[in-house]
């Protein structure tokens, strides 16, 4: 067998936007929904067609549904870490919240929102978080409005969930979102099915089973892959220049920062006072012709005023 990979925009769409009882299993798991918190019934609702940011073609929300208490769960699968990701999810999620407003309907009519982001990478990464002397974030996070100082929850209207896959753990799977996890990494690795999975696990898996696809499908598959390839080759060039710019950048500001103390080490040397105003202005300029000038100035110049006169 071969299977497909279920980060993939198109069969995650296939999974999880066509088969209501797979996404509610994917929900419940998530949101630790159990009992009578349980989500027993969704309904989809049409995807809107969100303002796309530059470079942000696989950005786009994935499946839009409600539950039977009016709840609305926007649920996306995110391949790539774009500037200003948690924005859009913040404003993707308010949105939904107000857009439920019809023109004189009342506020009570208002239902929460909950956004749910599958991430293939880290958020919050722990190495940065150990080196912050900050606690970790956990594969699997919720985020809701918190009281400053005694820490009460309120304020549910708009709620988050991230499940960040680089924060799987390196063991078999041991709880049902693990599983999720595991599967969302490594599904396209298997030759088959692990055994015993259990629903809705075992029917988002045959999905995914390239048997399962038409030859139209699985060109629109492979089609997707090449997108994500892109998007990635896309952002390593743009990191690459980046480096090469913040590289020539910090060279430069060296250059100057240097022929700025060499003035005021001339200054000093021939016993002629500076200024902190006239040591700031010296110590901030940038432009090299000027603090060449300023350097030949200041082995004759009278003053430290007279290095820096008018014109220059």
């Amino acid at each position: 067998m071969k299977f497909t990979d279920m980060k993939n925009d198109f069969v995650f769409r296939r999974i999880f936007g066509a088969h209501p009882d797979i996404l509610r299993g994917l929900l419940n798991d998530l949101l630790d929904r159990q009992d009578e918190n349980t989500i027993d019934f969704i309904e989809y609702l049409p995807n809107e067609q969100l303002p796309v940011a530059a470079g942000a073609k696989l950005s786009i929300l994935d499946v839009r549904c409600r539950d039977r208490s009016g709840v609305t769960f926007l649920v996306e699968m995110q391949l790539i870490h774009l500037a200003g990701f948690l924005n859009r999810i913040v404003y993707n999620a308010c949105k939904a919240y107000s857009g439920q407003l019809k023109t004189g309907a009342s506020y009570r009519e208002l239902k929460d929102v909950i956004a749910i982001s599958i991430c293939d990478f880290e958020l919050w990464p722990d190495a940065a978080r150990d080196a912050a002397g900050l606690p970790k974030v956990p594969m699997l996070s919720r985020w809701n409005t918190v009281e400053q100082h005694s820490g009460a929850h309120g304020l549910l209207q708009v709620q988050y969930a991230f499940l960040e896959l680089p924060k799987l753990p390196k063991r078999e799977p041991q709880t049902r979102l693990e599983l999720w996890a595991w599967l969302f990494v490594h599904g396209e690795e298997m030759e088959e099915p692990p055994a015993d999975l259990p629903e809705p696990q075992k029917e988002a898996v045959d999905l995914a089973n390239e048997a399962a696809f038409s030859a139209s499908e699985l060109e629109a598959y492979r089609r997707v892959i090449d997108e994500i390839q892109q998007a990635r080759d896309l952002e390593a060039e743009s990191e690459e220049r980046g480096r090469i710019e913040g590289k020539a950048e910090g060279i430069v500001e060296g250059e100057a920062k240097g022929k700025a103390e060499a003035i005021l080490a001339i200054l000093a040397a021939r016993g002629i006072a500076v200024d902190s105003g006239m040591r700031d202005r010296i110590l901030t300029c940038r432009d090299r012709a000027t603090l060449e000038l300023w350097i030949a100035r200041a082995t004759t110049a009278p003053s430290a005023e007279a290095v820096i006169i008018t014109g220059t």
